[in-house]
């Protein structure tokens, strides 16, 4: 039962930090720690003494903040409430949570106070609290759940803990964020606006989990940083306040004694925004950067349970459809924003049509009119090339880069040895700082390459075969170099882990894999074959980084430039300017076009906001592919004036439900098989945003762009079918696998993605018609490597179903298909191959694939691949992922490259205002 907590014998401390000697300050936080004062010290709504909540402003050091917190603590017999803002720092060797003080920086962390020292004073035996609540608003504050507010079993008993709660700003992965001109920091401003104002429509008390709804949703709808949240016991029902909002505390409130003569109704609320993906996450799964599914509706966060009450959600047996449900959602939102429900839910037939278009180009602006052609070639110099963006990289640095949109937008100021030719459709390679590609010998073991002359970096020194070798050994520096996708290089040149990376090799010789013959020639010697080792370099990780210029950890900062733009001026978080590099010679670079004068990056924060400045013609593009929010992009699809500006590029994933094997009874073949023909893909495709931002239906998994696929293949009739379901077969398929009446299981999907727990709700009810009882089980992104991640937990937990996506890190089999199949990658944590794949045929076929060096041949194989795969129903695809992407009419040279899931940002130019 939830009951607000006796003031007199709680207590709250406050600590925040707002001016820093060497960081950005945040002076947003000070501010917090006044609303916060106001709101747990209002009669009204929890009424703390003033003595009772403690404002700890700039500390200077961690004796400080802990002795303080002793102090406190030791008098709250009820609820003790512990509350930090300000920056959050990361140690690169253990990956743990500090939170900075004043004197802190990264390059010092005995100058911060480690979040597990924090921990253990609140779990200290010796405090009295019944209840618990720590509040971070932090960057990677949601690090601080991979421990939670538990501690070990014995602290936690001799604790007496009844309950604790621990809620974080962001993800682990996850910067927080302080909007430019606003009051509060994003999170601690929804959190001080629902104490004080209350929430529509809640609780008479606000609890920790109502008040994580209210906060996600709310974030969630402003395509802000999602909080996280982590309850013990009786945690989430640790009220904070009385609800300004609700019937019962208006009720009790004393009339006016003027009633307002013309009272005004309040304007209806807008339909909610599509929030952007966290960053920080890793790139080229789900975790990166792709497009991100609607907010259901507003009042509906998606958690297990509201989500459900939200939608008026049918049982099993219900006649009502999902899809129905959904497309009703849908359609409410879209007629609140005065749009006809009908052409937005066609999801990309509007607009013109691509009649009249020739084979190499366009010139006329129309819908689709840069996917298959070139909007506007032959664009001119100058002008300056505008990019808006509601995240920021999670690093420029080439090495540490995982981004989708890094690796794009990064080739403005590096250069590889090979990259990808904007002739084609984007996945052949073409030479780049190399005069052409590799000359393959020693049966696909030795690559050699000649470097082109002219090649500068930007101080005019010659880009040199050393410093092409120097940036890759960068990558095995882990303790350094954090991040990016480093894996296939390392993997393909040192197997076996030998090399300590360049900080720590004290040899003359280096990464004897590389060898350097004069500063134009350059070979690589490979332990076995491997024919994507091109593809491999053509990746911005194989970048060079000029020695001198190498600031480490702080390289992302200012990257030191080899291509046709140099950095100007950075401010994380908040804007990137470039500026032509002077010494970039054009005839030594037969890719870029290097129109622009000048790119510029503004980073916003707020996806909102990123719609208005594209549609307003204040910016030119977005940076990745999250595409338009719903609102807008169903207005944009709608107006003939404003769809000639859209795209429905493909993002490169694949969404898709994985079948643990050691779940039963998805280790049977014949069960997996039930499900995949009892599976309403029509109904998935709306769910995950339909035809234009969802996708397009998926029979197979190997989507299009790598070699090997068939799009033709349709193995469970998804195409002849529309997408309808075969349940004849469904069943059918049950009565083999041993359960004719169906079987009950578990569907894990996570809680940051609307459209996925829509699609969750979509599969529930397709399953109930044969009798497969489905439950969903919800979980926090920031738990998927150690979660569903890991097998050993999959299988406790009983997850026979999991909602998933995939996008290979380059557009190849082995790049897609190692991580979801190879039993050699199945990890205890981090593990991707979620369906337990563990199959000697299917291993052997990865092997001679990797080893085969002409690409045609490896797709022979990659298909063979999928075939066996999708007999083996290891996985349930829904579809091959699209988004609705905003182009200016001032753009030229526009055309979409698959490889980069969206427009070849290089070739871009601007023409007018």
């Amino acid at each position: 039962m939830t009951i607000l907590p006796d003031p007199a014998a709680s207590q709250a401390l406050l600590i925040g930090v707002h001016d820093y000697e060497s960081m950005p300050a945040l002076p947003a936080v000070e501010r917090n720690l006044a609303g916060l004062t106001r709101a747990f010290t209002d009669p009204e709504l929890w009424g703390l003494p003033p003595a009772h909540c403690v404002a700890l402003s700039q500390p200077p050091s961690a004796q400080d903040v802990l002795d303080t917190l002793s102090r406190v603590a030791l008098r709250a017999t009820d609820t003790l409430v512990v509350y930090y803002a300000g920056h959050g720092l990361i140690d690169p060797y253990s990956d743990e949570l500090y939170l900075a003080l004043p004197g802190s920086d990264q390059e010092r962390l005995y100058s911060a106070l480690p979040f597990e020292w924090v921990r253990r004073a609140v779990l200290d035996p010796r405090i009295g609290a019944r209840h618990k609540v720590v509040i971070l608003d932090c960057c990677y504050s949601g690090r601080a759940l991979l421990g939670g507010m538990s501690g070990t079993t014995q602290m936690a008993d001799h604790a007496l803990i009844d309950g604790t709660s621990l809620m974080a700003a962001s993800a682990q992965t996850r910067k927080a964020l302080s909007p430019p001109g606003e009051e509060f920091t994003a999170f601690s401003g929804e959190l001080i606006t629902a104490l004080t104002e209350g929430i529509a429509d809640g609780p008479p008390l606000l609890d920790m989990q109502t008040l994580y709804r209210h906060l996600y949703t709310e974030l969630a709808s402003k395509a802000r940083p999602l909080p996280q949240q982590r309850n013990r016991n009786t945690g989430g029902l640790i009220a904070l306040a009385r609800n300004r909002a609700h019937a019962d505390h208006i009720a009790r409130r004393p009339r006016p004694l003027v009633e307002p003569s013309s009272p005004e109704a309040e304007p209806s609320p807008s339909p909610s925004a599509e929030p952007s993906p966290s960053p920080g996450e890793p790139s080229r799964s789900d975790d990166r950067p792709h497009p991100h599914p609607q907010t259901p509706t507003p009042q509906q966060p998606p958690t297990p349970n509201a989500a459900r009450a939200a939608e008026g959600q049918s049982s099993p047996g219900s006649s009502a459809s999902v899809r129905t449900r959904t497309i009703a959602v849908v359609s409410a939102a879209l007629l609140v924003a005065g749009i006809s429900t009908t052409l937005a839910l066609l999801n990309g037939a509007q607009g013109g049509s691509d009649d009249g278009k020739s084979k190499d180009g366009v010139t006329e602006a129309t819908y689709n009119a840069a996917v298959g052609h070139v909007l506007k070639r032959g664009g001119g110099k100058g002008g300056t090339l505008k990019f808006v963006s509601s995240i920021d990289a999670d690093s420029w640095d080439p090495q540490r880069g995982y981004y989708g949109f890094v690796a794009n937008f990064a080739r403005y100021y590096t250069r590889q040895l090979v990259t990808y030719d904007p002739k084609s459709e984007g996945t052949v390679l073409t030479p780049d700082l190399a005069t052409s590609k590799a000359k393959i010998t020693d049966h696909g073991r030795t690559y050699t390459y000649t470097l082109r002359k002219g090649v500068t970096w930007e101080d005019g020194s010659p880009v040199t075969s050393e410093d092409i070798k120097y940036g890759i050994e960068r990558l095995w520096a882990t303790d350094v170099i954090t991040g990016g996708p480093s894996y296939y290089l390392r993997e393909a040149l040192d197997p076996e882990g030998t090399y300590r990376g360049p900080y720590k090799d004290t040899s003359t010789k280096g990464l004897t894999a590389i060898e350097t013959r004069g500063p134009g020639t350059i070979v690589f010697k490979l332990p076995r074959p491997n024919g994507d080792f091109e593809q491999m370099l053509a990746m911005i990780a194989a970048s060079p980084v000029k020695k001198s210029q190498d600031t480490k950890a702080k390289y992302g900062l200012r990257p030191f430039s080899s291509g046709p733009y140099k950095f100007r001026s950075y401010q994380p978080d908040r804007s990137l300017e470039l500026v032509r590099n002077p010494h970039w010679q054009p005839p030594s670079d037969p890719v870029r076009n290097a129109l622009p004068e000048a790119i510029r990056v503004r980073i916003t924060g707020d996806q909102n906001s990123v719609d208005r400045s594209l549609t307003s013609g204040d910016d030119d593009l977005a940076l990745g592919t999250t595409g338009l929010g719903p609102a807008t992009r169903a207005r944009a699809l709608s107006d003939r004036d404003l769809n000639k500006n859209l795209d429905t590029p493909r993002s490169g994933l694949v969404r898709y439900a994985a079948f643990p094997q050691t779940v039963q009874p998805m280790g049977n073949v014949h069960c997996r098989k039930a499900v995949a023909y009892a599976a309403d893909r029509r109904s998935l495709q709306t769910a995950l945003g339909g035809p234009a931002a969802g996708g397009d239906l998926a029979p197979s998994l190997l989507p299009p762009g790598i070699k090997g696929a068939d799009p033709a293949f349709d193995p469970y009739g998804v195409l002849k079918n529309r997408g309808e379901p075969d349940l004849t077969k469904a069943r059918d398929e049950l009565k083999k696998c041993g359960r004719p009446n169906g079987f009950p299981t578990t569907i894990a999907v996570r809680n940051d993605r609307p459209s996925e727990n829509d699609a969750a709700e979509a599969l529930t009810s397709a399953l109930a018609r044969i009798g497969i009882r489905a439950e969903i089980e919800r979980f926090d992104r920031a738990r998927m490597p150690t979660l569903i991640g890991a097998p050993n937990e999959v299988r406790k937990r009983g997850y026979g179903i999991v909602i998933a996506s995939w996008a290979a890190d380059f557009p190849t089999g082995q790049a897609f298909w190692r991580p979801l199949v190879d039993s050699r990658m199945l990890l205890p944590s981090g593990n991707f191959n979620q369906t337990e794949v563990d199959s000697p045929a299917l291993d052997k076929l990865l092997d001679k694939a990797v080893a085969e060096t002409d690409p045609n041949t490896a797709g022979e194989t990659y298909e063979e691949i999928n075939h066996k795969v999708s007999g083996e129903a290891y996985y349930l695809p829904f579809v091959y992922g699209k988004y609705v992407s905003w182009r200016s009419p001032r753009l030229t040279d526009v055309h979409v490259a698959d490889v980069y899931g969206g427009y070849d940002y290089v070739r871009l130019g601007v023409r007018g205002t």
